[in-house]
């Protein structure tokens, strides 16, 4: 109970300041945190998350709490049950503490909310935090909670995980149920934890997966308990460090990073060898369409009725979906295939890919471009350009911290298996996480 209380004293203290929450469920985690204590000192554990407080996304449903999409038009929607994900975590024992800001209807990178105002970065509370899942992010890396979940249609874990300085991880498209999520791109759309540390990460996703028969895209594929191999020595690990695309247009400081993130393998016994994946250049086309297409798709009836109280820059997006004809969709789901054929071939050499998760430091909330090697370049399409590819192919990935900008922002890079490798990628990263230069920082709010 004094876990949870510390929680929501935190939250009081630093809220007013990062906006990470919509809202903070504070009589009822303190009544499920009582139940908890109870049940602990009666000898009924139920294992690792029982009394610890995550946060939620604000597009999980929760019986009788309302879910607000971040948006205006769903802002007295009340679920009459909960997200399949939600029931795990009560039945793990967690204590859900708060609903947490996000990027409207998902579909953002930068969290600044029309509705509810901008998530705030706990590194300098004048930048952002990415997007959709900003509040997730910003909530765990300034200890307001200690996991919280996110969804990731094209990058929106693991892009503020990068920039808030924390572990995200995407996993292979199907392994968690997305019932009672509220939808963006039903071919895209993944939901996974978000948390400081890889271990932390590990536990919260063995409590999330395995198959759902309510979620019709869900898995039968046989779990895995995600912490048993995470010590293990990786020397010998082959990682393949694509070089297309990924290094298109970044940011010096961030390859600079990565060149020491690849040394860092190297004195773990890991053999990196940059390559070339020309397949890599047609990712934003085939992202682009069926993303915006599947999301104009469910929003159909709001851009028809409600648009007005649709944020602009959402609403131009859903719009440009709508235009999209049956044949380009076609299209890009037909080059798709080819796309993961492609780089799933490149598992027949590799053990992992490991690639920057996002090309800069986090940019200020209030400019829409930031300069990138003496270009100016959009913000938003920035934020998701090297998230996208692992969106495409369903494979899972997992981002985690590898240092600071020169104005003190945290840098991250991305590391993707084969499908159902959640456990490879956390033995990997865990061993990384060890000698990292990252571990055990804080931001300074």
């Amino acid at each position: 109970m004094n876990l949870v209380a510390s929680h929501l004293l935190r939250i009081q203290e630093t809220d007013g300041h990062l906006n990470s929450f919509i809202k903070v469920l504070s009589d009822t985690s303190k009544k499920n945190a009582a139940q908890a204590e109870k049940e602990i000192l009666a000898g009924e554990w139920k294992g690792k998350l029982h009394g610890i407080p995550i946060g939620l996304k604000d597009l999980y449903y929760t019986k009788g709490i309302p879910t607000t999409v971040g948006s205006k038009i769903y802002k007295d929607f009340i679920p009459n049950f909960n997200a399949t994900v939600v029931d795990k975590l009560s039945e793990a024992g967690a204590i859900i503490i708060g609903k947490l800001q996000m990027h409207e209807f998902a579909l953002g990178t930068t969290s600044h909310n029309p509705h509810y105002g901008p998530a705030r970065n706990p590194w300098n509370t004048e930048c952002i935090t990415g997007g959709s899942s900003g509040g997730s992010a910003s909530s765990v890396s300034a200890g307001q909670c200690m996991g919280a979940l996110g969804s990731d249609t094209g990058g929106s874990i693991r892009i503020p995980s990068a920039l808030c300085g924390i572990v995200g991880m995407k996993p292979t498209f199907g392994r968690v149920s997305r019932h009672g999520v509220f939808p963006l791109s039903s071919s895209l759309d993944t939901v996974g934890p978000m948390t400081r540390t890889v271990e932390d990460n590990a536990i919260i996703l063995n409590a999330i997966s395995g198959h759902d028969i309510n979620d019709s895209f869900s898995s039968e594929h046989r779990l895995s308990d995600y912490t048993s191999d995470i010590e293990k020595d990786i020397s010998g690990i082959k990682i393949a460090h694509p070089q297309t695309y990924f290094y298109d247009v970044i940011d010096e400081e961030v390859v600079c990073l990565m060149k020491k993130a690849s040394e860092h393998f190297a004195s773990l016994g890991g053999k990196v060898e940059p390559i070339e994946v020309p397949i890599l250049e047609h990712t934003l086309a085939i992202s682009g369409t069926i993303l915006l297409t599947e999301a104009a798709e469910i929003h159909s009836e709001n851009i028809r009725t409600k648009a007005e109280l649709i944020g602009n820059d959402v609403k131009s997006r859903l719009q440009q979906g709508s235009l999209t004809s049956g044949v380009d969709y076609v299209k890009s789901q037909r080059a798709r295939t080819i796309y993961n054929q492609k780089i799933n071939n490149l598992f027949e050499n590799y053990d992992i890919l490991i690639a920057p998760t996002v090309a800069t430091g986090a940019p200020p909330i209030n400019d829409t471009s930031v300069e990138v090697n003496g270009v100016q370049e959009l913000i938003a399409p920035l934020m998701a350009r090297l998230t996208r590819p692992q969106n495409i192919t369903g494979l899972p990935t997992i981002s985690l911290p590898i240092g600071f900008t020169s104005k003190g922002l945290p840098v991250s890079m991305q590391l993707t298996a084969p499908a159902f490798q959640e456990a490879r990628l956390y033995n990997v990263a865990n061993q990384y996480e060890k000698i990292s230069v990252f571990k055990n920082m804080l931001p300074p709010i």
